[in-house]
């Protein structure tokens, strides 16, 4: 029961998000993709293990909105981002530590807003690998605080 109320809920915000970015015309067309038929990739520009499915826009060139999958264990050091960038939680313990103060575990359902030059590490716990749906107004990146810390797969 949990999982088809967590499932209605990413679908009003992904219909939300891609009715917010359609531009003029009466006439639009509905957007259904059954989760067997997404196609994850690589995110080439994101940390190494990551895993991304745009759903609208283009994450490497400006506003997107994408469901993004990090493995299990997964941990990225102090970083930032340009833009601010909203997260809902679908799957898996998502941890998240602001610069400075102790982490918050994350689990389906929950919400995050990060605003943009914002310095925090992320995570997902060692249980399972972590599925969330993020959108920006900007293209995606990431910014490492420091020499020589780059995402690791623990």
């Amino acid at each position: 029961m949990r999982g088809r109320i967590l499932a209605v809920i990413v679908s009003f915000l992904v219909a939300g998000s891609v009715l917010a970015q359609a531009h003029g015309g009466a006439a639009k067309k509905a957007v259904i993709w059954p989760a067997a038929d997404l196609k994850w990739t690589d995110m080439t520009d994101g940390p190494p293990g990551s895993k991304i499915v745009d759903l609208w826009g283009d994450h490497t060139k400006g506003a997107y909105g994408a469901l993004i999958k990090f493995p299990a264990g997964f941990a990225a050091p102090l970083h930032t981002h340009t833009s601010d960038m909203r997260i809902v939680v679908v799957s898996g313990t998502f941890i998240h530590t602001p610069e400075g103060k102790p982490e918050v575990r994350l689990g389906p359902g929950s919400y995050l807003m990060q605003p943009g030059r914002y310095r925090h590490s992320t995570g997902c716990d060692k249980a399972s690998e972590c599925v969330f749906f993020a959108e920006s107004k900007g293209k995606f990146d990431i910014h490492m605080v420091g020499e020589g810390k780059a995402p690791v797969k623990k």
